[in-house]
């Protein structure tokens, strides 16, 4: 540590220096008020400044330790003082000197300095820490309500059709456990053009923070100015989406993407047809059998948003039956993680069509609320790591 001393007493002023540096502090000593006063605004960075509250006079110390409060703003100050003059010490500590020791004639008190400066630098370390994780917790507050923003409330769905849709933050537990929303890129959307077809979308921006978010606005923005144009044809749109977030370098650097399922339920013909830029395919679930399917592979997806402009995409299309539920979602769900004792199991799909299954005859709004409730149940309620976006539509 780099300590500043200011000592009225040169012998002690000695011995406190040898003491102090032999703990392996750097010290630097002043026999005057004044002294203490210019290396303490001589711009080096102080981890502690020591010196008696008196030095030379009662006024003259406050005066000074205001003066080191000016030029050193986050450094701790320790003073010190006899045992009879302990009374004056509350208006230093109204101030702002963070401790102080009690001077003996036998000059015991030198030995105590070290473990004094440790535990007044461990504090306020500790202090700044916490104000800083404050700060963040604010900001992250901020980046997901501005993210939540853009997440729809009311779903339009096509006659005999019901959707329901829900997003939720990943979590973090710090400041001794308390849980800390994470902003993310996670996204969902649900719109109509005509009235009988609906558009359903969810995209997963890689990352966290400002960053995934600030990478899924953008896409939702560009989304919503050109969602007229063409917007049954799921493929041309997917391409168009990537083109603009390629060319204009949106995504670029450190490996930024976006996955996304786009799909248009054409209610006339009871078809759903989707394209993937990367993004997990739909499943099915048949309340007749309580079959839980999914309408792709792995293979059947196309690469992720903003890698390469001129990427070409492909179309799929499945009929939706009567009486049977159809889940988009993003990857935060089936990767909910237990316990590591556990061995870092995942949730999966098997978890999500465990839960459909077990849903099969609750109504919709109530299905996804378990889809998320089970999922962090697996995790022994430590919360999902990743933000999670889930679109149920149902076919009455």
């Amino acid at each position: 540590m780099k300590l500043l001393v200011g000592w009225d007493d040169p012998n002690e002023a000695d011995l406190i220096g040898l003491y102090l540096g032999a703990s392996g502090n750097e010290v630097a000593l002043a026999g005057c008020a004044e002294e203490v006063e210019r290396l303490a605004a001589n711009g080096t960075s102080w981890d502690a400044v020591l010196f008696p509250t008196s030095f030379p006079d009662w006024e003259r110390g406050y005066e000074a330790l205001v003066k080191i409060q000016e030029s050193q703003p986050d450094c701790p100050v320790i003073g010190a003082c006899h045992s009879e003059e302990l009374f004056r010490i509350a208006r230093f500590l109204l101030q702002g000197m963070r401790s102080y020791v009690l001077r003996d004639k036998s000059q015991d008190f030198v030995f105590l300095l070290q473990s004094t400066v440790e535990s007044v630098v461990q504090a306020v370390q500790a202090e700044r820490e916490r104000k800083i994780a404050e700060r963040l917790r604010e900001e992250i507050d901020s980046v997901r309500k501005l993210q939540e923003s853009i997440i729809p409330r009311n779903l339009p769905a096509p006659p005999g059709y019901t959707i329901c849709a829900r997003y939720e933050s990943s979590q973090i537990r710090v400041l001794g456990g308390q849980p800390v929303a994470m902003a993310g890129g996670d996204y969902y959307d649900v719109f109509t053009s005509d009235g009988s077809d609906a558009v359903l979308l969810v995209g997963d921006a890689s990352g966290h923070g400002m960053k995934a978010c600030m990478s899924i606005m953008t896409m939702h923005t560009l989304v919503r100015m050109i969602r007229g144009q063409s917007y049954r044809r799921t493929s041309a749109f997917v391409a168009e989406v990537n083109r603009l977030l390629s060319e204009h370098g949106i995504l670029t650097g450190d490996g930024g993407f976006i996955t996304l399922l786009y799909g248009v339920l054409i209610s006339e013909r009871n078809e759903f047809e989707w394209c993937s830029a990367g993004h997990p395919a739909p499943l099915l679930h048949d309340l007749a059998t309580n079959d839980v399917s999914s309408l792709g592979s792995a293979d059947s997806a196309g690469i992720p948003l903003g890698i390469i402009a001129d990427e070409s995409y492909s179309a799929s299309a499945a009929t939706i039956p009567r009486g049977s539920r159809l889940l988009l979602y993003t990857d935060g769900l089936v990767e909910a993680f237990a316990d590591a004792s556990d061995g870092h199991q995942e949730f999966g799909l098997r978890g999500v069509t465990e839960t459909l299954q077990a849903c099969r005859h609750r109504p919709l709004s109530e299905t996804i609320s378990e889809l998320f409730d089970a999922s962090r149940r697996f995790t022994g309620d430590a919360g999902r790591h990743d933000d999670t976006s889930v679109v149920l539509v149902e076919r009455a």
